[in-house]
């Protein structure tokens, strides 16, 4: 690994020392900064149009917008100050989760696109910054911008935030080579992730066709089956059901300040249930638990083994109706305020089957029609209480069904899991190698002594 002959200090307290020849400029001096204020619907995008759309819940996780960014509106959203164009960063500066806050995504398309709402575009000076640099360091400064963030529930920065912020900047011709470098590395390590990510895919569908197969069919194909209102086909000795004749929804916590979550150390704290614990797992796992301060005189409904949690509200429509069920018990446990939690009160009735049910494509669909939203989107208790749902006519029946698909399950999510150990593992390469070559603990190239940006 190369180094620099000599460094100094960066004076920029979050970066160590830099090469003696780079120098410091902030973000507002290279780079036009734009915050984004047009919001595209998601029934407002189509497959083909005049502009790219870049809606906010279609860039908060991805690192290009290239070709494949298939989502469009025409000109009646077209806005001069919200033109994006090929080699621009966009910043995600609103999150529901603090690690995503400031994620940045590289524009690479030679058409235009509409900036949406709830980011912030920086537009470099091409003179003075190459755009591909500007898109790498960002990633190094999205971490800091962490440390603005405000709100309780949803976090967000501003554009004041970020002109505080700092770049270390060495010679344009330095610039292209790191950009060309990192190219090079970056997109050797995302094919890598790609073809990985492609073996969880294939695993994952034949997880949902299982699903889909048994809860709607079951366990015997032979039986006859008859048509439903909801427009599936299901044996005819099942029978029809609205969650709230068999159980009954409670609330997750109330009245809660950011603070309640924070005080590791406090007498009164209790378990909850985090939101991204209900995301990712069909049955709860032990090892993603919060803390919060809950004082006896406090309302607030606990959780129980066989409760099921929705998740009713969500950046996105792949999350929003989210089920998992709990399959232990816990001492003293709560529910995170943008889930419910529902109990089964029927003894016909077995939580787990019920739980696959609503994960299946046919029931998953069904809820997410039913979100509403534009910034974040939501699900209304009432949708979750009067939902249809065509169960077997016994309890038996429905365990039987839930046992095998946890046995038929357990070996695809032991591959997925790691799997995805594999991909983290490769992105905090990614990760690493940028932050060492934008910082300037590994040269890439012979150091170019005269500087042309000017301070």
């Amino acid at each position: 690994m190369m180094k620099y002959d000599t460094y100094k200090e960066s004076e920029i307290d979050w970066l160590a020392d830099v090469p003696e020849h780079w120098t410091n400029h902030r973000i507002d001096w290279v780079a036009a900064i734009v915050r984004g204020n047009t919001g595209f619907k998601r029934d407002e995008l189509l497959d083909d149009g005049e502009y790219v759309a870049l809606q906010y819940g279609k860039t908060y996780k991805v690192d290009v917008v290239d070709n494949d960014f298939n989502f469009f509106v025409n000109s009646e959203f077209y806005k001069k100050s919200q033109v994006v164009s090929q080699g621009d960063t966009i910043l995600i500066s609103t999150s529901e989760t603090i690690e995503d806050l400031g994620h940045s995504c590289y524009y690479n398309r030679d058409d235009l696109g509409l900036l949406g709402g709830e980011q912030i575009l920086l537009k470099p000076n091409n003179k003075l910054l190459n755009e591909k640099y500007l898109y790498y360091f960002s990633k190094k400064f999205c971490a800091e911008l962490k440390r603005y963030a405000t709100g309780l529930k949803v976090f967000r920065f501003n554009t004041d935030d970020l002109k505080q912020l700092s770049l270390v900047i060495p010679p344009i011709e330095e610039q292209n080579a790191i950009a060309q470098y990192l190219d090079t590395k970056t997109q050797a390590i995302d094919k890598k992730v790609k073809l990985l990510e492609q073996k969880i895919d294939y695993y994952k569908e034949l997880r949902k066709s299982l699903i889909n197969d048994a809860v709607t069919i079951g366990l015997d194909k032979t039986v006859e089956l008859k048509s439903t209102e909801i427009g599936i086909e299901v044996p005819k000795k099942w029978k029809r059901f609205r969650l709230k004749d068999i159980g009954k929804l409670y609330s997750g916590l109330s009245g809660k300040s950011g603070d309640d979550f924070r005080q590791d150390d406090h007498p009164e704290n209790k378990g909850f249930i985090p939101f991204t614990n209900i995301a990712a797992n069909t049955y709860i796992s032990e090892d993603n638990l919060g803390k919060v301060v809950v004082v006896p005189i406090e309302k607030q409904n606990k959780v129980k083994k066989g409760d099921i949690f929705f998740l009713m509200s969500s950046e996105g429509y792949d999350d929003i109706g989210k089920s998992s069920v709990l399959d232990f018990d816990l001492d003293e446990t709560y529910l995170n305020s943008f889930c419910k939690g529902f109990r089964l009160q029927s003894k016909e009735c077995n939580s787990h089957f019920i739980n696959y049910l609503l994960q299946s494509d046919n029931y998953r669909q069904l809820l997410i029609i039913e979100g509403k939203g534009f910034t974040r989107i939501n699900l209304k208790m009432e949708k979750i209480n009067d939902f249809l749902v065509y169960l077997p006519s016994t309890r038996e029946e429905q365990t039987e069904i839930a046992k095998y698909l946890y046995q038929q399950t357990a070996t695809i999510d032991k591959i997925v899991k790691n799997t995805l150990e594999q991909i983290d593992r490769l992105k905090e390469l990614r990760k690493s190698l940028i932050n060492d070559v934008v910082t300037g603990k590994i040269r890439v190239c012979e150091p170019i002594q005269n500087n042309n940006v000017e301070a």
